[in-house]
């Protein structure tokens, strides 16, 4: 079974940071997302080296238990593991989440993901961590100048925290009484019968943003002139249950250093959350 262990290792042995740009389509922002992607899924299913097309469909098979669509999450699930949701920016600030909101966890109610996603593994799943990967491309060019590996569980609050921006955004629309309001959708909302022929309506979306994480761990590790970074953030306790001997191979690397630190806690910054923080860097 694959896990973010394993793909760290992999990206590290395997040290390519050119981006392959997928041509479907003419957005090239899409694309270098996909590129991304790609690069994530080979990582994990240990595909960096393997030229056989139906070895590399085979991996991928084994390692995924679903590989998803653009216009819903998750990205991809590891087999009986961790979903995994991959970011790509030009600039090192925020990352667009669009109309989905951050995630401590991915849960199988989540009315975003579709019934593919829900009914992957048989269905016999409630809940998952979530693995954000988040790449940065340097704008103009395919050079992948940063990856950040964070469990959600470290970046994001519970649920409800969002959920009820969320509530409390449709409560101020439910209250205009000159609009005419639905809310039967996945969206915030939506105003209907705007002109005279009642043939306009305009959807309202929530645009979700979140900092990058270079930016909320910068105590932990502050980017330079490193002409590629790769940093994984993981709960010690989520790492102390992935493999001993995929442990060992980390921690006995000579170029990768892994340490104990402490963050806060996305739900409570008062509280500590201990954690196993990663890194590999190469100086240019």
């Amino acid at each position: 079974m694959s896990n973010i262990l394993k793909a760290f290792l992999n990206i590290v042995d395997n040290y390519n940071t050119t981006i392959t740009n997928v041509t479907d389509g003419n957005n090239r922002a899409n694309n270098m997302g996909e590129g991304l992607e790609s690069y994530i899924k080979k990582a994990f299913a240990g595909n960096f080296t393997v030229s056989d097309a139906a070895t590399v469909e085979r991996n991928l098979r084994d390692t995924f238990s679903y590989i998803g669509t653009k216009n819903s999450p998750p990205d991809i699930i590891l087999s009986g593991s961790d979903a995994i949701e991959v970011k790509k920016t030009e600039t090192i600030g925020a990352l667009q989440l669009n109309s989905s909101q951050p995630k401590a966890k991915l849960t199988r109610d989540n009315p975003r993901i579709n019934e593919s996603c829900r009914n992957c593994e048989n269905g016999e799943w409630n809940e998952k961590d979530i693995i954000y990967a988040m790449g940065h491309i340097l704008k103009g060019t395919r050079q992948l100048k940063s990856l950040w590996f964070v469990y959600g569980t470290c970046y994001a609050a519970n649920e409800e925290v969002y959920h009820s921006v969320e509530t409390g955004v449709r409560d101020l629309l439910i209250g205009n009484d000159s609009l005419d309001i639905s809310l039967d959708t996945n969206e915030l909302g939506r105003v209907n019968n705007i002109d005279s022929l009642n043939i306009t309506y305009l959807r309202i979306r929530g645009m979700w943003v979140i900092k990058h994480p270079s930016k909320v761990f910068e105590s932990l590790y502050e980017q330079r002139n490193e002409s590629f970074s790769l940093v994984g953030i993981i709960p010690l306790e989520k790492y102390n249950s992935f493999p001993i001997n995929d442990r060992n191979l980390l921690e006995s690397s000579d170029t990768i250093s892994v340490s104990d630190e402490v963050i806060s806690d996305p739900n409570n910054a008062a509280n500590e959350m201990r954690i196993k923080f990663l890194l590999f860097r190469v100086s240019q």
